[in-house]
């Protein structure tokens, strides 16, 4: 009930603001007619109607059940060693980005490092207004082309991450886990070294059997603690097959050819022999890559969202 009531004064916030650039917006347009010096006032005033009319917009698309919710957000490097190690940080660094430009909260989960370069897997706990429904648009596989920086000899090279997203849910949410079907592991959490270093087997890794999911969790000093983030992550991910799997049997009823399944490639990163970003389901395309690797997805989650509702 109080996530419904912030979010709710978030929204009549936005349009409070809305109300009030779009009254300034009509006196700065009639001084500009009077005094053309006004006129790049106009533009900017413009752009900010513009901006609170797309978030609006964005807003009205997330009418999900857990669109509203906090998320959890994994990457994974694919196949292919320090190539894909590498790609799987850019992944993270581009999302993470991403969410501090929204001023979304972040806390690392789990982090494991690559042997040379770049991370083997990455688990965030992203905190904020509509974050899962934001970030779902992101979850699938990313594939990039480039020369690679690790071959002596220059060569073009394909690597794959993917980035899985679930909704945070709350206690009350019923998710049956049985004890029978977990395995629970327990080792010492990684870190940088010195005084700091964790010295006991505080981090936690859950196997849910059946499913074959795996969640991790180093956040705390405390292994209940971590035990206690795991089981969320567990109950986030394992929901999030239930959603996909009453997808799949309404588009089997109604004959949808969607593809919704988990591992599906959803966008190419080219950097070379040219340089574009492209969104294989809708189709979004963007030509200035290094901003996309910093942070700018608004234009690929506003087209996802666009598509898919």
């Amino acid at each position: 009930m109080q996530r419904e009531k912030s979010q709710l004064e978030k929204i009549t916030g936005t349009f409070g603001r809305l109300e009030t650039t779009v009254n300034d917006l009509a006196d700065t347009i009639a001084l500009a007619e009077e005094d053309p010096d006004f006129a790049r006032e106009v533009d900017a005033e413009f752009a900010k109607a513009e901006k609170a009319v797309s978030e609006l917009e964005l807003q009205r698309m997330l009418g999900g059940k857990y669109d509203g919710n906090d998320a959890i957000v994994t990457v994974n490097a694919g196949a292919g060693g320090t190539e894909s190690q590498d790609w799987a940080e850019m992944i993270l660094r581009m999302l993470t980005r991403w969410c501090e430009r929204r001023g979304y909260e972040m806390t690392m989960m789990d982090l494991q490092a690559g042997e040379e370069a770049g991370i083997k897997s990455a688990t965030i706990e992203v905190r904020g207004m509509y974050a899962y429904g934001y970030l779902q648009a992101e979850a699938g596989v990313h594939r990039l082309v480039r020369i690679s920086p690790y071959d002596s000899q220059k060569r073009r090279h394909t690597s794959f991450a993917s980035v899985g997203v679930a909704p945070l849910v709350e206690d009350d949410v019923t998710v049956d886990i049985r004890d029978e079907d977990l395995r629970v592991d327990t080792y010492r959490a990684s870190g940088a070294g010195g005084q700091h270093v964790n010295k006991t087997d505080s981090a936690v890794r859950m196997t849910h059997i059946p499913t074959g999911v795996v969640v991790a969790c180093q956040a705390e000093r405390s292994q209940h603690k971590n035990r206690a983030k795991a089981m969320k992550m567990l109950k986030a991910k394992l929901l999030v097959l239930e959603i996909e799997k009453k997808a799949a049997e309404t588009a089997s009823v109604v004959g949808e050819k969607k593809k919704i399944e988990w591992g599906s490639q959803i966008r190419s990163y080219v950097l070379h022999p040219y340089r574009m970003v492209k969104d294989h389901r809708t189709d979004y395309e963007v030509g200035n890559t290094d901003a996309v690797l910093d942070g700018d997805l608004d234009g690929f989650v506003q087209a996802y969202l666009m598509a898919t509702t």
